[in-house]
């Protein structure tokens, strides 16, 4: 056993690699193996020789297994050693640059919408979006044989056979967030509702999903002299420019009395839109007088208080200052069209600093 002891830990500290290692171990203590096979001998002895062979025996092979198992690990290290010098890393060259994400135009005229009302006393205001029929169009004077209440316009939610609840819908305004604004505020009142609305249309201009906002104003002097001065500023500070001249058409909503469509004077120069010049006229929002049926549904006394509102698509006015051609392109998630038309997250509108950076 000397002499295996001997043979075996001179020819382990020689090893030039893990190979060669790999078949001393088979050599050794391998299931044939040279110190393997003088165990199988053990069963061939006496009680007593195997009493004094059999714990030297099993020395001699943890000896061996441990010198193999630290070899093994010298050579590993030897190896990393290596590479880590062959393989070195300049830390003083410059790093990949980082790509940072872009404000979706959508969020980036959501927030310069709320900078300028904000400015003007506005608070934002939002609800959900599943409302019930109650809310989405009889609170707000729509009546039942209303176009606008078909299935063909509106996403009805789907009901269980015999539920006998009122149908609940996608909400297709936020007008809804004012009715509940003017029962859980009362009067006097101001506020702004952003967010997503569903109607069941799709082509360049419309899709199923778009964005919204309208505004609401409530006290007991207001006027459409107020609602044409509100709408001025937030169009001269949303498309920065200094003059802005805006037309009412007199229209039919069902929620204002009187109501008017709002056009903003502008040009067309080589197919490039120019707000506040020109001999050309474009739309932009709906507005008018709330109506009083409205205000009831509310819980505001009419012959008391009087107010505005107007709604304009957040989606439409980001394409009309922004020279977007395509309303479907803002859903199409292409990175591509995102770096083109998005913004630095680090440029946050403000009035005094610039809307769009």
């Amino acid at each position: 056993m000397d002499d295996l002891r001997d043979k075996y830990l001179t020819a382990i500290s020689g090893a030039a690699d893990e190979a060669a290692l790999e078949d001393l171990r088979v050599q050794a203590v391998g299931k044939k193996g040279e110190i393997s096979l003088k165990m199988r001998e053990l069963g061939k002895m006496t009680a007593e020789e195997r009493q004094t062979v059999g714990p030297k025996l099993n020395a001699l092979k943890d000896e061996i297994n441990s010198a193999l198992a630290a070899k093994k690990a010298g050579l590993a290290d030897a190896a990393l050693d290596e590479r880590l010098r062959t393989e070195w890393l300049d830390v003083t060259l410059p790093g990949r640059p980082r790509r940072q994400g872009t404000i979706h135009p959508i969020s980036q005229v959501w927030e310069e919408a709320t900078v300028i009302f904000a400015d003007m006393g506005f608070a934002v205001a939002e609800g959900p979006q599943i409302e019930s029929d109650w809310y989405n169009f009889d609170a707000l004077n729509i009546p039942g044989h209303h176009p606008a209440r078909a299935e063909m316009d509106t996403f009805y939610m789907h009901r269980a056979d015999g539920d006998n609840r009122p149908p609940h819908v996608l909400r297709t305004h936020t007008s809804p967030v004012q009715i509940r604004s003017m029962q859980d505020q009362g009067a006097p009142l101001r506020i702004i509702c952003p967010g997503r609305v569903y109607r069941a249309d799709y082509d360049q201009t419309h899709t199923p999903m778009f964005h919204q906002v309208e505004g609401l104003a409530i006290d007991k002097d207001i006027s459409m002299a107020n609602l044409k001065w509100v709408l001025e500023e937030f169009c001269r500070a949303f498309f920065e420019v200094d003059n802005v001249e805006l037309r009412f058409r007199a229209s039919h909503f069902p929620f204002t009395e009187p109501s008017a469509e709002v056009d903003i004077r502008c040009s067309w120069d080589g197919g490039q839109l120019k707000i506040g010049e020109g001999d050309d006229w474009m739309e932009i929002l709906g507005s008018g007088m709330v109506h009083p049926k409205v205000l009831q549904a509310g819980n505001i006394d009419p012959n008391e208080w009087q107010g505005f509102a107007f709604g304009m698509g957040i989606d439409r006015i980001a394409m009309l200052k922004y020279g977007i051609p395509d309303l479907r392109a803002f859903f199409d998630s292409d990175l591509r069209w995102l770096r083109h038309y998005g913004f630095s997250s680090l440029d946050q509108p403000t009035l005094h600093g610039g809307l769009s950076g």
